[in-house]
């Protein structure tokens, strides 16, 4: 077997971890569910979920893949054993192979409106040519599978010459469009008093469910699911300091969700349509927008575009989790052509119903990008405080045991974290019986 690769510097780890971590969830699905779970509220009680429970799972989830060295299969079973630990970890790839087949989807729809509005531009006369073509479910289907097909030509690169080098060209790139269209949005008239209104928090209006939906976020922007970041960090090298690197993300991770609000909130209440759209905002709310806003047509390729690529990003490390943890198993890490097929093929298949029937991926979002992600974060918690132990957590994250908020930073970690996610998730489902 080859030895592992890991991530040239901490520039680069930075990079490709903010460049997952952003993806959809923080342009798609942070919008809409700011307009569908109580506007600025929902914003509030995000940041708090965050910072103090996000960025600690997603320490302990760095902190189970490098300490290991595997991914989330291996990594479970290492810590507890071959027989529930590969149960239990190959739920948690089969958890993330779903998320990532109607996430695939998205992202090709994306692709499309992105290549729709660089051709044809949004207006009166072609409007009626995307609802078409959009709801198309085979042309989607497609452009989806040609999205599948890219990830994993990048993959069969490898972490340094793939997933690493496009990170190093998506996000940058990413991040000057974003700011361009922020710029652009607070130029138009009226707009700054619109999104200071939008942002006057309404903490009544809050209930159960937006407060599930609040820490799904947190925790489905980040990536958490017990996955992902438990096989990017068994590709992170051991003097790289994982509390910084986790802060690095959760800003970048949090600026973009910000950002991308901070040009979509004010021009849709600028031209007073509709945010609380649900999955469908970008395809049926943003097309109208670029139909009506001064240089709508080149904005909105750009955002569309700069939103494909990010998007992108986001698969790429789901898919390596999926790939990666099955080379694992069968121990072809040295040649994962096979693996990279067998996976493309399948889930080509699993994404056709996401494809061809759009509604379900709500339901398939509710369940799998917020519900099942966050019980396989829980997981990795549980897997870290209580199978690795005080010593080899705190040495992974600290690189020492010895200062008294080590002690405290455990305890939050092994208690607090895990009992907070599993209450609400619970107080979510027993709402909805």
């Amino acid at each position: 077997m080859a030895a592992r690769e890991t991530f040239t510097s901490r520039f680069s780890t930075i990079l490709t971890m903010i460049g997952f971590a952003v993806g959809l969830g923080n342009v798609w699905r942070f919008p809409y569910m700011m307009g569908e779970y109580g506007g600025s509220a929902f914003l509030i009680v995000y940041l708090v979920f965050t910072l103090l429970l996000a960025i600690p799972a997603m320490t302990a989830e760095w902190t189970l893949g490098r300490e290991t060295r595997k991914g989330p299969i291996g990594a479970l079973s290492s810590v507890w054993g071959q027989k529930w630990g590969k149960r239990i970890g190959t739920l948690l790839v089969f958890t993330i192979a779903i998320s990532t087949s109607y996430y695939i989807v998205v992202i090709g729809n994306v692709a499309f409106a992105a290549s729709f509005s660089i051709l044809n531009g949004f207006t009166d006369s072609t409007f009626a040519t995307f609802d078409q073509q959009y709801s198309n479910g085979w042309l989607q289907y497609c452009f989806s599978v040609g999205v599948l097909c890219l990830i994993m030509v990048v993959l069969s690169r490898g972490l340094n010459k793939g997933i690493e080098a496009v990170s190093q060209l998506f996000v940058p790139f990413f991040a000057l469009v974003i700011c361009y269209l922020v710029v652009n949005a607070f130029f138009l008239p009226g707009a700054p008093a619109k999104f200071a209104e939008f942002l006057k928090p309404d903490f009544s209006a809050l209930e159960a469910e937006h407060i599930f939906a609040a820490l799904g976020q947190a925790f489905f922007s980040l990536g958490l699911a017990g996955t992902i970041m438990v096989m990017y960090g068994s590709y992170m090298a051991d003097d790289q300091n994982i509390p910084r690197i986790a802060a690095f993300t959760a800003l970048g991770d949090v600026g973009a969700a910000f950002l991308a609000s901070l040009f979509i909130v004010p021009t849709i209440l600028v031209f007073e349509l509709d945010l609380s759209q649900g999955p469908t905002l970008v395809f049926a709310t943003l097309p109208k927008l670029f139909s009506v806003m001064p240089g709508g047509r080149i904005l909105g390729s750009g955002f569309l575009l700069a939103l494909t690529l990010i998007a992108f990003l986001s698969a790429l490390g789901a898919i390596e989790a999926i790939v990666g943890s099955i080379s694992e198993e069968l121990r072809v890490r040295s040649g994962r052509t096979r693996v990279i097929i067998a996976v493309l093929f399948v889930e080509a298949a699993v994404m056709l119903p996401s494809s061809l029937d759009p509604s379900i991926v709500g339901i398939l979002d509710l369940i799998f990008g917020s519900g099942m992600q966050m019980l396989g974060s829980v997981i990795a918690i549980i897997t870290v405080a209580w199978g690795l132990g005080q010593v080899k957590t705190n040495l992974q994250i600290f690189g020492e045991t010895s200062h008294g908020w080590h002690t405290t930073y455990f305890f939050w970690l092994k208690w607090v974290v895990p009992v907070v996610i599993l209450v609400v998730l619970g107080g979510y489902v027993a709402s909805n019986i």
